[in-house]
């Protein structure tokens, strides 16, 4: 194997000087650039990454804490993020928490003993006093999850809005009894349910307490979902489903029961990830446009890691927009 002193010795040029044009020195000649690029290529040699990260006190890695890769969210937002690292010479390093909190604050150690360069949550499980002694380690950035009280850059989106849209979508489709399912955790969660109930105060409509049904995100969980709904006995007639998984279930479901979708029951999604089109019929749905969430926050990582300004506040809030399709 090729040492940097078969390059110098090729090149016929000192150890020093091949060592500055493969870190990117300046001063360096361009001809001793061309004697040096040409006998590592001769050698099939290739520096020592890891050596030169070393060097430049850099990994060149990003850590994406995920709550789970199960939820297909997650991985389109994850390439996303990709898209951008890889231009900008980054890797990431994908986290999955599944929710507990005392892995997701193990997964911080990686910033604060410099394993990593960055750190981004797309979900949060601790409160925010405890995450924001990190800040000192380096950049983070909320992507998708939000905190009000939290002090970095988030990328996010209008989550009231995107469930006023589909509840008054139902609304204006005749629907008066309408049930909800989501989660109310968080503020994403919260703001959420807050933009669903708005849609029927605005309408005068009062909801049902046995309608509202809070589950993962999953298509087993869809499926649970109508079961249940099918045991009431005073049944709604339309279901803001939360994700599109949940959604898919319970189209799958209603199938099973020979009910019909949506004359026996609407359903409306949120995401529109590729589920939502394959289904039968086919998933009118709340559109985030998750992949350019993902390259937005890459983005910004890149920006805090070369300007080294890691304490700026700044919130960028992409649009959303309903997509209707049949099932509604």
């Amino acid at each position: 194997m090729a040492t940097i002193e078969d390059v110098a010795k090729l090149a016929g040029l000192s150890r020093s000087t091949v060592s500055r044009v493969i870190n990117n020195h300046p001063y360096v000649t361009e001809r001793k650039k061309q004697l040096v690029y040409q006998a590592m290529k001769e050698l099939d040699y290739y520096p020592n990454s890891s050596a030169q990260r070393l060097r430049k006190q850099r990994t060149d890695t990003i850590a994406v804490l995920v709550p789970s890769l199960t939820n297909p969210f997650f991985p389109f937002l994850i390439e996303g993020l990709e898209i951008v690292a890889v231009e900008n010479g980054l890797q990431l390093l994908i986290c999955q928490t599944h929710q507990n909190k005392t892995k997701e604050y193990n997964y911080l150690q990686l910033l604060q003993t410099k394993q990593v360069d960055g750190l981004i949550f797309t979900s949060l499980e601790n409160d925010w006093a405890s995450i924001a002694p990190f800040k000192e380690s380096g950049p983070i950035i909320m992507c998708n999850e939000y905190r009000s009280e939290a002090t970095i850059p988030v990328v996010r989106l209008d989550q009231v809005k995107g469930s006023y849209l589909g509840a008054k979508h139902l609304i204006e489709n005749g629907h008066k009894k309408i049930a909800y399912c989501g989660s109310n955790k968080g503020e994403l969660g919260m703001d959420r349910q807050k933009g669903f109930l708005a849609a029927l105060s605005e309408s005068n409509i009062e909801m049902n307490s046995q309608w509202i049904f809070r589950d993962n995100p999953s298509i087993e969980s869809g499926k649970k979902i109508l079961r249940a709904i099918l045991s009431l006995e005073d049944k709604p007639t339309a279901i803001f489903a939360g994700s599109d998984e949940v959604g898919a279930g319970m189209i799958k479901e209603a199938k099973i029961h020979g009910l019909n979708i949506p004359e026996d029951l609407a359903v409306i999604g949120f995401d529109d990830l590729p589920v939502a089109q394959l289904m039968e019929p086919a998933l009118t749905t709340v559109k985030q446009p998750i992949n350019e969430m993902g390259q937005k926050t890459m983005e910004m990582m890149v920006s805090m890691l070369t300007n080294q300004d890691k304490s700026i506040k700044n919130v960028v809030e992409l649009p959303i927009e309903l997509i209707k399709r049949e099932s509604v």
